[in-house]
């Protein structure tokens, strides 16, 4: 089972697992259910509440901001890509057929790359980064015929140069961004004022039916962290419509 649907679904087992156990615990426990302990939990609760509500929005912003950037990173590589094939060919024409191909060899080898199919994520299989060495041959091997052409070429290389490193970037971003501590502690929070939650429910099947919504609500935000963390895997993913645009654009 992915890691995006195990960890939520355990969440959703101990924290619903919480309310129940907080509902049996009513029962052993009603004759010390005063209404000043009621108050005392309540108002503990009440802060444990407040400093889990804070470490679930740090950790949905900082998924969040992995995502955005990642994103950014694949609309900045498009772009760069859509630029070098345009250069090439508005300076270069016919002449700079061979490179273009390679070019386009290079976008589909990053489609692949970044969006694997079921066959290479089984695999497992771990890309080279030899692509961007064969276009960076392909255009240094281009011969300028006027200072425009030149002027041309060191711009494609530089931009070349440029993809390498952005490609880079993202591979080293791949890795996740939530601390798995902090994920523990949240769903430790959560069971625990579900708990308390129980205490002072009764045993009913509307207490039952409510205490599951409000867990598979909770549950459902741990879902889009995990969801967020992996933005090229998953129900929440970046889109790879810039890059086969740029692989597809007419007259390419």
């Amino acid at each position: 089972m992915k890691k995006s649907i195990l960890i939520p679904s355990l969440a959703l087992v101990c924290i619903f697992g919480g309310a129940m156990l907080g509902m049996q615990l009513r029962a052993a426990l009603l004759d010390q259910l005063s209404p000043e302990t009621k108050d005392s939990v309540r108002l503990g609760m009440g802060l444990v509440a407040t400093m889990t509500a804070l470490l679930l929005g740090l950790l949905v912003a900082s998924a969040k901001g992995s995502y955005d950037a990642q994103r950014k990173e694949v609309i900045h590589l498009a772009g760069k890509l859509d630029f070098l094939d345009r250069l090439l060919e508005e300076f270069y024409g016919p002449g700079a057929a061979e490179v273009r191909a390679t070019l386009r060899g290079l976008i589909g080898s990053l489609v692949q790359q970044l969006w694997p199919d079921k066959e290479a994520r089984k695999a497992k299989t771990d890309y080279v980064f030899s692509p961007f060495r064969a276009l960076f041959d392909s255009i240094s091997r281009l011969v300028p015929e006027n200072d425009l052409q030149g002027a041309a070429r060191a711009e494609a290389l530089e931009t070349t140069a440029d993809l390498s490193k952005t490609r880079w970037l993202l591979y080293a971003m791949r890795d996740t961004s939530i601390a798995t501590p902090m994920l523990v502690i949240v769903i430790f929070w959560l069971t625990t004022i579900f708990i308390s939650f129980g205490l002072f429910a009764p045993m009913n099947w509307t207490a039952i039916g409510s205490m599951f919504t409000a867990a598979l609500s909770v549950s459902s935000a741990i879902f889009l962290i995990m969801e967020l963390d992996r933005p090229f895997d998953g129900v929440i993913h970046i889109s790879d419509a810039p890059l086969r645009n740029t692989l597809n654009r007419p007259g390419a």
